[in-house]
């Protein structure tokens, strides 16, 4: 395995000021006080924390179900990432995943099992590991 890069850039104040974010192998992302708090249109770092989280768990789940036989043709998840103050800062208070499969010959309740083990054992989840994760799952 190697190391996966990632930079970003801030210029100017915190109110006024706007940065980029820019992973090696992708295209700038732009934020701004105002896209990350203020409901302006743009992206933010808790929005690219949700991305990497869904896309690590998607992968994860798709070699966990192959690994006890039932190959996914699609799988598509969603992260919702809560911000909030925490005294005088902010932080990541929780994350929603839900993610939706087509499974042939898997019966709901295995899928969930798998789905919640696969959430705990996502190199991404276990990152986050201070960060309540919850999961809904669903076959489609």
């Amino acid at each position: 395995m190697g190391i996966s890069k990632a930079s970003a850039k801030w210029e100017g104040a915190i109110t006024t000021g706007k940065g980029t974010m820019k992973p090696a192998h992708g295209a700038e992302v732009p934020f701004s006080v105002k896209t990350r708090m203020m409901g302006e249109a743009g992206s933010n770092p808790e929005e690219m924390i949700g991305a990497a989280l869904a896309g690590c768990f998607s992968m994860a789940l798709s070699a966990s179900l192959g690994g006890a036989g039932h190959e996914a043709t699609s799988i598509d998840t969603t992260a919702d990432v809560s911000l909030d103050k925490d005294g005088p800062g902010w932080k990541i208070s929780g994350i929603t995943l839900s993610t939706t499969a087509k499974v042939s010959g898997l019966d709901a309740a295995k899928f969930e099992e798998i789905a919640q083990e696969t959430k705990k054992n996502c190199p991404v989840s276990k990152a986050l590991a201070g960060t309540t994760i919850t999961l809904k799952a669903t076959l489609g």
